[in-house]
């Protein structure tokens, strides 16, 4: 009888490494037998393996960043006169999101977290202001990702992937902010007042009255906005026909940029929950650029790194220019977030702020 090849048998059969020696997690889902526990469902993801393991991982991750912050801040850290940017725990949070996660359900999420003051800093797009206080004035719908767009547009409707906001939303929109384009413009006229598209975020919330609204929260709980791009979007359009009626408004950007980076350099630790890409995860990462790294991050979108975008950029990318610290543990979900973020803040922030343990 012939034996099989020698090279073919050390390929096929080539030694492993004893991986429970170095105490390395087995793979494991979760056991229906066991009945429907949401709890331990979620908390079995981490050993599920692919995705799963990250959002296990970044659960971890969110809970050192609040561990940190219950942590005693001494006092010398907090010596700040704009109470917005005034450091207020060991560990500042940095939130960012795009517009699409405030068109969707997770508004409320976000608004959760503002509300009960679980983050201390928010950046996000134009949109991801407009859209929040237009939800007030009145609703988005459920559409559909392949209704036709010829259509849409003789029907009024815009589309946001499976979601419907008609053109009507954004003529109440600008009921809603002419009036006050036109105080800000009096008041930077009579009272030397020079607005920052976070100050023009604070006035928004404030006028907007409504605890349905993240904006109404932040300027409520003094958690700054900031927006860079703030005339990107429906806000812009209105500050462009508001120009020939009343010139003269003036929004200068400067002064959030020193005051997002001083949060950045004062705070004692920082932690980095961007959902989305694109200005908002960079304009975070950048600030904490200033600090030298951010201590905590978790990032989750669904971008891919191939192409050198920074949506798609992996955290140890952030590290390579000192936006991440070396000795951080960061985590990127590749998911939608519409699907993971509402989990990830009900097993991290929810359970803090209603004391579910």
């Amino acid at each position: 009888m012939c034996s099989p090849p020698a090279k073919a048998l050390d390929a096929v059969f080539a030694e492993s490494v004893d991986l429970a020696i170095n105490h390395v997690d087995t793979v494991a889902g979760y056991d229906f037998n066991h009945g429907v526990d949401y709890e331990k469902l979620l908390a079995s993801y981490k050993y599920s393996g692919f995705q799963s393991t990250n959002f296990g991982l970044a659960i971890e991750e969110i809970n050192r960043m609040i561990d940190k912050r219950k942590e005693q801040l001494q006092t010398e850290s907090i010596q700040e006169e704009d109470e917005f940017i005034r450091i207020k725990t060991n560990c500042t949070i940095f939130l960012g999101y795009t517009s699409n996660m405030v068109s969707s359900g997770l508004r409320e999420t976000i608004r959760f977290l503002v509300q009960h003051k679980m983050v201390d800093c928010i950046v996000t797009t134009a949109g991801g202001v407009e859209e929040d206080l237009i939800k007030c004035l009145a609703p988005t719908y459920i559409g559909d990702f392949y209704l036709k767009g010829s259509d849409l547009r003789d029907q009024g409707l815009n589309r946001i992937g499976n979601l419907l906001v008609p053109n009507s939303n954004y003529c109440k929109f600008e009921d809603f902010l002419t009036p006050i384009l036109d105080a800000l413009v009096d008041e930077q006229t009579s009272k030397g007042i020079v607005w920052s598209p976070s100050k023009i975020i604070t006035r928004l919330g404030e006028e907007i009255n409504n605890p349905e609204s993240i904006c109404y929260w932040a300027a409520k709980n003094k958690i700054p906005v900031f927006s860079p791009a703030l005339t990107d979007g429906s806000f812009g359009d209105q500050v462009y026909f508001h120009s020939y009626r009343k010139p003269g408004l003036v929004i200068d950007i400067a002064q959030d940029i020193r005051r997002l980076n001083s949060m950045a350099v004062k705070a004692a630790n920082t932690g980095m929950v961007v959902i989305g890409g694109s200005l908002i995860k960079h304009h975070i990462c950048n600030a904490n650029l200033m600090r030298n790294g951010a201590d905590y991050a978790v990032f989750i979108n669904t971008a891919h790194d191939f192409d050198g975008s920074d949506a798609g950029a992996r955290p140890d990318e952030a590290v390579s220019w000192g936006k991440i610290k070396k000795e951080a543990t960061p985590i990127k979900i590749n998911a939608d977030a519409t699907l993971i973020f509402p989990l990830l803040v009900a097993e991290t922030f929810a359970k803090q702020v209603l004391k579910v343990f």
